[in-house]
């Protein structure tokens, strides 16, 4: 294979091998979300709620601390990726040093690609912004309706409010994957042969982190039960 054909053949593979993972995981969250990480979680936000909100004035003060936390760590992430894009942006926009783009790796001397590399680098790191500033809108709006005493024994609306929460974690869940995928966008600056592992490599690392052992799902199902018994003795007494 010719070194400039390199680009158009391993950096789509590479994708390719990106999004199959990824579209493995949404099915799997989709249909078998206690297999997954997201799933899992999702459903113990849930129950959170339903906790939290059983007794909205004695646990106001632990749900707005929660909540803050994740949107100081959402809005690092947001802060990052806008700081990160900005700097791309000056330096594609210095052409001498665009000019003098690094081919210390074979397969890095394909002139055409060059400016789609910065833009695609540019795109998943504004990706990330746009995601966790949806990410703190959804926690910001949850941190009013979770204090509301008139919700207590509202189930649709504490539905609602558990909803806003997921939705607000998917998209933080978003905007990592957008950081992920960063990393061999970053990589095809140096050549497509290091893109090309480390979609590889991450997709492989993924799966560990994304799916859950039997075990833990074991875990989650007897947390589940045991909550819903409680419950039940509860309202019989």
């Amino acid at each position: 294979m010719e070194e400039k054909e390199l680009d158009y053949v391993l950096v789509p593979l590479g994708l390719t091998v990106f999004g199959v993972y990824h579209v493995w995981l949404l099915y799997s969250i989709l249909r078998h979300p206690t297999t997954t990480v997201v799933g899992l979680n999702a459903d113990s936000r849930r129950q959170w709620v339903f906790s939290m909100m059983s007794d909205p004035l004695k646990n106001g003060v632990l749900v707005v601390q929660t909540i803050r936390n994740n949107i100081m760590a959402s809005t690092l992430l947001a802060t990052t990726a806008i700081t990160l894009s900005s700097l791309i942006s000056v330096f594609v926009s210095n052409s001498s040093s665009s000019s003098n783009a690094s081919q210390l790796i074979y397969g890095n001397k394909t002139p055409i690609v060059s400016s789609i590399k910065y833009f695609s680098l540019l795109l998943c790191f504004l990706v990330a912004f746009l995601c966790n500033v949806q990410c703190i809108r959804y926690y910001a709006h949850v941190s009013f309706l979770a204090t509301l005493p008139t919700l207590q024994d509202n189930r649709e609306s504490i539905e609602y409010v558990a909803r806003n929460l997921n939705r607000g974690s998917f998209f933080w869940t978003l905007g990592l994957r957008a950081f992920y995928l960063s990393y061999p966008l970053f990589l095809w600056v140096f050549g497509p042969i290091p893109m090309f592992v480390c979609c590889c490599v991450m997709s492989f690392v993924l799966y560990f982190l994304d799916t859950t052992s039997s075990f833990t799902q074991h875990l989650h199902s007897y947390s589940v039960k045991e909550k819903t018994q409680t419950a039940v003795v509860g309202s019989l007494c």
